[in-house]
């Protein structure tokens, strides 16, 4: 976010309504007073967007971008609470929680003070938890602790999907596979522990290549998994190549969203239009893939086909599974109706014969 054209200065006596009427004027709201207290406020504020009533969209692309632009209204609002921090990710605040690891995992050492909204601390504190706690992924035979910034693969049914679709035969010969945006390493490990002798695990973001390597030497597959920082494809062909593209084509609003947001799929192209190139005779390509954005109308089945089509691939098969995930079931969700009929799949996918 940009910095705030105005800040003034905020303590314990702030009403909420107060805080959140500057905060949607604009002006941010520097916090002096109990750490605790802010919290309150910030829930407080976030009640108060929560009351405005919502118009349904007459289509569901609409609603999906309603949707986005109300996350976006929410989160500028919110984000107008901030939190002073002194050398060292120290907050100096009554009640303030030692938060030094949380914040050095996310941003590295500060050696100058700084601010930092509320609402982005609480999302580093809650990154840090599931970093620390992990998830339990059976498929990989232990935890996976995804760092701030790198999609949590709190979603299982697409890893289960990979660990069940029979191996290609190709395999048996040349124990090689690519796992192209690895992420936490989770798929990559999902074939390591399927007997995969080598796995090339390719990704362009910093954060996940080294979220990657703890992830995998953790498990003990460090040597048996290999991590390159390539845009896609590693050099080579190999007999099964898998990618988990982000499943909805539209513009990332923060760096955090490009796991979930890939505009003009420009990764699923990229992947499809490479893949015949990369793959051995015989080879698979797995293509780990929701139809989510089919319901929100973003991208028709047939755009899909097209460019598998144009690729110069065939569909050898495919997968599904419903998603267990609770908004699935939320009927108060203004996505619901999508959400509700999604299907994730793996498509098996070969060179045109």
């Amino acid at each position: 976010m940009a910095p705030p054209g105005r800040i003034q200065v905020a303590d314990d006596t702030l009403s909420a309504d107060a805080a959140y009427r500057l905060a949607c004027e604009g002006t941010a709201l520097l916090w002096r007073g109990d750490f605790q207290n802010a919290r309150q406020l910030l829930q407080a504020m976030a009640r108060r967007i929560g009351r405005k009533p919502r118009q349904p969209a007459p289509t569901a692309a609409e609603a999906f971008h309603l949707q986005r632009m109300a996350q976006a209204q929410r989160a500028r609002t919110l984000g107008m609470l901030l939190i002073p921090f002194a050398a060292g990710h120290v907050i100096p605040l009554r009640r303030a929680p030692d938060v030094c690891q949380a914040c050095a995992e996310a941003h590295g050492p500060a050696d100058a003070p700084y601010v930092i909204s509320l609402r982005e601390l609480l999302g580093l504190i809650g990154a840090h938890e599931w970093r620390k706690q992990g998830i339990n992924i059976p498929a990989c035979g232990g935890s996976i602790h995804p760092h701030y910034g790198v999609f949590a693969p709190i979603r299982s049914e697409y890893v289960e999907l990979v660990a069940n679709t029979p191996l290609p035969a190709g395999l048996a010969t040349h124990s090689l596979a690519f796992d192209i945006g690895t992420g936490t390493g989770v798929l990559a490990a999902v074939l390591a522990k399927r007997g995969v002798a080598q796995v090339l695990a390719t990704d362009q973001d910093a954060r996940a290549l080294d979220c990657a390597r703890e992830n995998l030497a953790r498990l003990g597959l460090g040597k048996q998994i290999g991590i390159l920082q390539v845009d896609l494809f590693p050099p080579g062909r190999a007999p099964l190549i898998i990618c988990n593209p982000p499943w909805v084509p539209a513009r990332p609003s923060s760096p955090l969203e490009h796991a979930v947001y890939d505009p003009d799929s420009r990764m699923l192209r990229g992947f499809l239009n490479g893949l015949a190139e990369h793959l051995e005779p015989g080879g698979e390509g797995w293509l780990i893939l929701s139809d989510l954005a089919e319901h929100l109308e973003l991208r028709p089945r047939n755009d899909l086909l097209t460019i598998i089509d144009g690729a110069g691939l065939q569909v050898l098969g495919r997968s599904d599974v419903r998603p267990t995930h609770p908004r699935a079931t939320d009927p108060t969700d203004p996505l619901h109706a999508a959400r509700a009929a999604e299907v994730t799949s793996l498509w098996r996918l070969g060179v045109k014969t």
